[in-house]
């Protein structure tokens, strides 16, 4: 929620047409016998290995930590720096008695953790009351470098259409106080109680986009500028655009695919804007319509062609979505890998479709968590 770390996740590089990424991860702490979470990131924090704490923090609730990867041209060192810092956090879990868990939201019922001690956090409790999401709501954000506001401002234009499809891969949390919930994304449903979560707007320019900042925060919307939880927005810290929109992924395989997508779409974007190509101004009701449909379904039933308005198979979608992307992912070297991890992602499903897999199994949410778990280490 916060998407502040230490270090910039993606930035610019210069002479090169290859674009940085950088990857912010949240995780639940959960009890190891019952699943339930439980509000121990002082405990955590303090089991972490001093040269790594500098790339992971507090968030919203105590019973959440953050890591952020530093910014990578390749994707085998967004691949090395998240392996390294699951590892550290999920060995630091445990020493400090808890379980670290990549996962939306918490599948087993219990008290909801309060929020980290923060006067900034104070204030948005006071302002918005009861809208704290459960016991812990866990995203992944995905942040590209872009030369300037103006140019991101256009990208996000650009990429507003497609992110449904990184929605519908990312689904990781079906399950919410005790049951399923019927959603592959029940953090979604969560999320969408703060007033400034949204499908990112039709954006006429740099300045319309801070108009509109000054206005959600005259109106009470937004206590601050990173309280605008739009799905795509420019970083209010880094030269960035930052893609917010999916669940944190169980795996690292599952992370580094959505990285190089996010990566291969916004330089999709940007080549779009530099020939002069418009972008395609989708109807913000039907975004709202294909986010939810992909919060719903994720990838193993249907979703929305934004291109027709019509319902389409998500896995047809996502074919679609990939080959449309495949020039900038062959350019940043990223084709072979993204084949070979969206072949394990066919074979596998979604996180949401391995958790109920696991329960239709031993009918245990303990059982999830330990599994669950078990991915998030690696």
């Amino acid at each position: 929620m916060t998407g502040q770390v230490a270090e910039a996740p993606g930035g610019t590089t210069a002479g090169t047409d290859v674009l940085t990424v950088g990857v912010e991860e949240e995780f639940l702490l959960v009890d190891p016998h019952t699943g339930a979470a439980v509000p121990a990131v002082d405990l955590v924090l303090e089991q972490v290995p001093a040269e790594l704490r500098g790339q992971v923090e507090r968030e919203f609730q105590t019973s959440q930590i953050e890591i952020g990867s530093p910014p990578g041209l390749e994707l085998s060192s967004i691949r090395h720096s998240l392996g390294v810092l699951r590892k550290a956090l999920a060995d630091a879990a445990e020493r400090a008695g808890v379980r670290l868990l990549a996962i939306g939201t918490g599948p087993v019922d219990g008290p909801v953790p309060p929020v980290v001690d923060k006067p900034r956090f104070d204030r948005m409790i006071e302002r918005f009351r009861l809208l704290v999401p459960g016991p812990g709501n866990n995203g992944m954000h995905v942040h590209v470098g872009v030369p300037d506001p103006e140019t991101g401002v256009q990208v996000l234009n650009h990429v507003r259409p497609w992110l449904p499809m990184l929605h519908a891969i990312t689904t990781n949390s079906p399950f919410a106080g005790g049951e399923d919930t019927s959603y592959a994304s029940w953090r979604s449903v969560e999320w969408e109680r703060w007033p400034s979560v949204a499908p990112t707007p039709w954006l006429e320019s740099h300045e319309h986009y801070q108009r509109l900042i000054r206005q959600l925060i005259a109106s009470g919307v937004m206590l601050d500028e990173g309280m605008l939880y739009w799905y795509a927005r420019l970083s209010a810290k880094y030269p960035t655009v930052e893609l917010r929109i999916g669940d944190v992924c169980p795996t690292v395989d599952d992370a580094v695919l959505v990285a190089a997508l996010v990566r291969a779409l916004v330089a999709t974007a940007m080549e779009d804007v530099e020939a002069g190509r418009p972008a395609l101004r989708t109807d913000h009701h039907l975004l709202v319509g294909a986010h939810w449909r992909a919060a719903h379904d994720g990838l193993e039933g249907e979703g929305v062609d934004v291109t027709t308005g019509e319902p389409k198979p998500a896995w047809d979608l996502l074919d679609g979505f990939v080959e449309r992307l495949r020039p900038a992912l062959e350019r940043h070297g990223d084709w072979a890998e993204v084949s070979d991890l969206l072949g394990g992602l066919r074979r596998h499903g979604t996180g949401a479709a391995r958790q109920r897999a696991v329960y239709a199994r031993t009918g245990r949410l303990v059982d999830v968590v330990h599994d669950v778990a078990r991915q998030t280490r690696g």
